[in-house]
């Protein structure tokens, strides 16, 4: 996210990760995940312009995010997919995909996991 200045996030390029994309409006957070080895939400983000065209490849969208802040405690997909609360969340299920909605419920739960509020 590029600390708090923002950037954007390019290079979505699955249909249902580019329509949830799409739903995302200005002011609402998200959570960073890490891909790669350490698979883990590691912050808290939030999107400052709402979709438009990927200045990679303008056929798909993007969208400006800015950091907000880091969770004190990265939460693991392990301990995501251990949780039983969280059997349901799209991240437990479809960890591939870079896009997907959360609930309040799961919102809330995983900020506690990783040391927040």
């Amino acid at each position: 996210a590029k600390g708090r200045d923002g950037a954007e996030w390019t290079g979505i390029r699955n249909f249902s990760a580019q329509n949830h994309l799409r739903a995302m409006k200005k002011g609402e957070q998200a959570f960073f995940y890490h891909t790669g080895k350490e698979r883990a939400i590691v912050g808290i983000v939030k999107v400052i312009a709402e979709a438009h065209p990927d200045s990679t490849d303008s056929a798909w969208r993007a969208i400006d995010v800015a950091a907000v802040e880091p969770l004190p405690t990265p939460v693991g997909l392990d301990r995501i997919k251990a949780d039983k609360r969280l059997a349901s969340m799209a991240l437990a299920r479809l960890p591939r995909l870079s896009v997907q909605p959360v609930t309040d419920a799961e919102w809330r739960l995983v900020c506690q996991m990783g040391g927040l509020g």
